[in-house]
């Protein structure tokens, strides 16, 4: 008991520093990871297997976590998610040498082209760009992708790029909803229970395109006057503009765009060929810094301070899961619920988009797996309808704030690093809102289908 007050209090306080922006989040998130690790796991529990669990430094020893071969299990361990942080990293890196080869500035004045520049086409269209591509490809990439194009194109337009990045982030979760490969909750659920991409595309397929149909006019007029006032700024500026003048050098440009395509075909045939995430992280940072003349400068322009972020965020959080607190949050559900199906759906929607939030939607997501199994097994509700709540909970209530996803964190890192901080405040006034349309969209939609 008192190790679980401790592990939430440590959550708490960094919560609230986080939000605060008085202090370097990544430092705020270390801080709080040492402290998890010293009175939580060493003071309180005196336990050093929970410090290795949640460190997780073996996991990167276990042959599955860089091939899982065709039953391609999802990494469940508690702690630090390496997986994750690899996977980011060789991203990063990737997208760092297609900037230097230009390519960016380059596809960013094509689309912009394409719609006589104006923001307003061209904000609808990275949205939908954003959900797509989300459906195929893991949501960190796609952002890590869009929120620097986003920026260039700010750059290079003279708008603000910040409406462009907080709608791509939404719409980035929103699209990977919709498949079991979009978000890594998806993956754990699916691999769990047995689902296939198409058992996810046919479910929360269909509310996730319900949910964009919704979400365009939506964050369109959110920002519809930051939209319409640079949109004679953006114009006039675009004059003169050639798309190929940004290209620095054509073989550097060829390579960056060969890269690319190389590993976004590894991340969406990966179900079935058994490479992991990390694994692909490796193989793009890899054969980007040995393309590269100079691979040291390429790693030292990586957002490192990210990676700290994740890491110490990650061990936080053990804490919850290391003590039972998310065990006793997701029992609480089959407490109340009463073996009703449709209290189930709401509460199972809404508690695990409040959770999501606050807490990395990735190990509620693998705590509350088995409960939602146990209450179907025992109470004799469709596992089906339980499966696509807590998929649409976890993956659309992490949208509701910047930490809520590893995809936010991502893209506001991103935003931050170019000169265009943003704050809780300006992030969530959008986002939540957002979120809350869409739990409360999804929740009517399962309880009418289901």
């Amino acid at each position: 008991m008192i190790s679980q007050i401790v592990a939430i209090v440590i959550f708490v306080i960094m919560f609230v520093e986080i939000v605060r922006e008085k202090r370097p989040r990544f430092l705020v998130a270390l801080v709080a990871g040492a402290a998890t690790i010293v009175v939580v796991f060493l003071v309180c529990m005196h336990s050093i297997e929970s410090v290795r669990v949640a460190l997780s430094f073996d996991s990167m020893l276990e042959p599955t976590f860089w091939y899982a071969g065709h039953e391609h299990r999802n990494a469940m361990n508690t702690g630090i998610n390496w997986s994750t942080i690899i996977f980011i990293a060789g991203m990063m890196i990737m997208v760092e040498g297609m900037s230097e080869a230009g390519f960016f500035d380059w596809l960013c004045l094509r689309l912009a082209k394409a719609v006589n520049y104006k923001p307003v086409p061209l904000f609808i269209c990275f949205m939908i760009l954003s959900a797509v591509l989300s459906m195929f490809i893991d949501s960190i990439t796609v952002i890590l992708f869009l929120a620097v194009a986003s920026v260039r194109l700010g750059h290079l337009l003279e708008f603000d790029p910040v409406p462009f990045i907080i709608a791509q982030i939404f719409t980035a979760n929103l699209g990977g909803s919709a498949t079991m490969s979009g978000d890594p909750p998806n993956i754990i659920i699916g691999t769990a229970l047995g689902y296939s991409f198409f058992d996810f595309l046919r479910n929360t397929g269909v509310i996730a395109l319900v949910g964009l149909v919704v979400m365009i006019p939506f964050f369109y007029f959110c920002f519809r006057k930051e939209l319409v006032s640079g949109a004679d700024m953006a114009i006039l500026t675009a004059k003169g503009l050639d798309p190929r003048g940004a290209i620095t050098s054509m073989k550097r440009f060829a390579v960056s765009v060969a890269i690319f395509i190389f590993v976004v075909l590894l991340l969406i045939t990966h179900a079935m060929t058994g490479l992991t995430v990390a694994t692909v992280g490796v193989i793009a940072a890899v054969i980007t810094l040995a393309t590269n003349r100079a691979p040291l400068h390429l790693i030292k322009r990586v957002d490192w301070e990210t990676i700290l972020f994740f890491i110490g965020l990650f061990v936080a959080v053990s804490g919850l899961e290391e003590t039972g607190v998310l065990e006793v949050l997701a029992n609480g559900i089959a407490a109340i619920t009463g073996g009703n199906l449709t209290i189930m759906v709401i509460v199972i929607v809404w508690l695990s988009a409040i959770a999501s939030a606050f807490v990395d939607n990735i190990p509620f997501a693998a705590t509350m797996v088995p409960v939602i199994n146990s209450l179907s097994a025992t109470m004799g509700v469709p596992l089906d309808t339980l499966a696509w709540t807590l998929a649409m909970g976890t993956d659309i209530g992490g949208s509701a704030t910047p930490i809520g996803a590893s995809a936010n964190v991502a893209g506001t890192s991103i935003a931050a690093r170019d000169g265009h901080p943003i704050t809780w405040g300006r992030y969530c006034k959008y986002s939540a809102p957002a979120s809350i349309l869409v739990i409360a969209l999804s929740m009517v939609m399962l309880l009418l289908r289901y």
